[in-house]
């Protein structure tokens, strides 16, 4: 994919910001954007056959197929099912759709299944092509400003493979997920072009991601006190982690959920700066380069915290 700078993005609209102003706004330097050809379920297969070599693990061996992301290739049928077709995969499959916390909804859903006997090995495949939700033509600052979002956001791929094994106190597993939601603030941040809605419309109101930041805003700080009030023992056990990945869609929002959290951000990996924001592939991503870069080890917990328009929140804690 080819890495564009930040103020470059918006270079087709009628109101283009001053030199530097994306990345004072938002602190990312640049996005990765996807060639012209490339679908979500593209990204999605190219990660997920990675993540099978690592683990040495055949498709024929994974018996449920997750796809889990912001994106798709069409409405209709699930992604899921052309990421399968791609791989060679037989196994049942559908599609976990919940914003930017599709793929941590997808681990909770992956570990039910395990622990429920249902299934022993679970491919969960991610592929962002938010890059598409991007508002090229803004016609002032201030419709610049409702769709900021849009020149932030990285198309990525991801995936995890969760397999059944030992559940002793010191295996690796899925030891903790909880969610939250908050949906009364669904309108914060859309897309709203596609659906029932606005099925055919051509607004690029309505095909570009839009934010409501004074909703967003509120509704997220509240959330997060809620769950950091009723949540003790939980976020004791997040402290206590090797390493925390929380989804990152500026640098001041990644640095004020290192302050919200009362960890030091020596704590976290910051990767919105250079990779832009991922939308749902944004913590895998920070996992595998914690992983890559030998942050974390087998043995260590990590703990995920997602963030999604709708309004929800996620954290699970897992061991390596």
């Amino acid at each position: 994919m080819e890495q564009i700078r930040a103020g470059m993005i918006a270079a087709g609209s009628p109101f283009v910001p001053p030199p530097g102003a994306l990345e004072n706004l938002t602190g990312v330097r640049g996005v990765y954007v996807k060639a012209g050809d490339v679908q979500a379920s593209d990204l999605a297969v190219a990660a997920a056959a990675e993540a099978l070599d690592m683990a040495g693990t055949s498709i024929h061996e994974v018996d449920l197929l997750l796809f889990a992301s912001t994106s798709q290739d069409l409405v209709e049928p699930a992604t899921a099912h052309i990421v399968a077709a791609k791989l060679g995969a037989l196994c049942p499959v559908f599609d976990v759709k919940n914003a930017c916390n599709s793929v941590l909804n997808a681990v909770e859903t992956a570990a039910a299944f395990i622990e429920t006997g249902r299934h022993r090995t679970v491919l969960i495949a991610c592929g962002e092509t938010t890059t598409l939700t991007t508002r090229w033509h803004a016609p002032d600052q201030e419709t610049f400003m409702r769709h900021l979002p849009g020149y932030t956001v990285s198309d990525a791929g991801a995936a995890l493979l969760l397999t059944a094994g030992p559940a002793g106190p010191d295996d690796p597993g899925v030891l903790y997920a909880m969610f939250a939601a908050d949906s009364s603030a669904w309108e914060a941040c859309t897309v709203k072009s596609g659906g029932s809605m606005y099925p055919r419309s051509l607004s690029d109101d309505h095909y570009c991601l839009r934010l409501n930041e004074n909703q967003l805003s509120r509704t997220g700080h509240e959330m997060a006190r809620l769950v950091l009030t009723h949540a003790s023992q939980e976020m004791a056990m997040v402290r206590e982690s090797a390493f925390v990945a929380v989804h990152q869609i500026s640098m001041p929002q990644f640095r004020e959920a290192c302050a919200l959290l009362g960890l030091p951000e020596s704590r976290f990996l910051a990767t919105v700066d250079r990779y832009g924001n991922a939308a749902s592939a944004s913590l895998p991503l920070q996992l595998a380069l914690a992983q890559r870069s030998d942050r974390v080890m087998p043995g260590d917990v990590v703990a995920l915290i997602g963030l999604a328009s709708g309004f929800s929140m996620g954290l699970v804690l897992i061991r390596l």
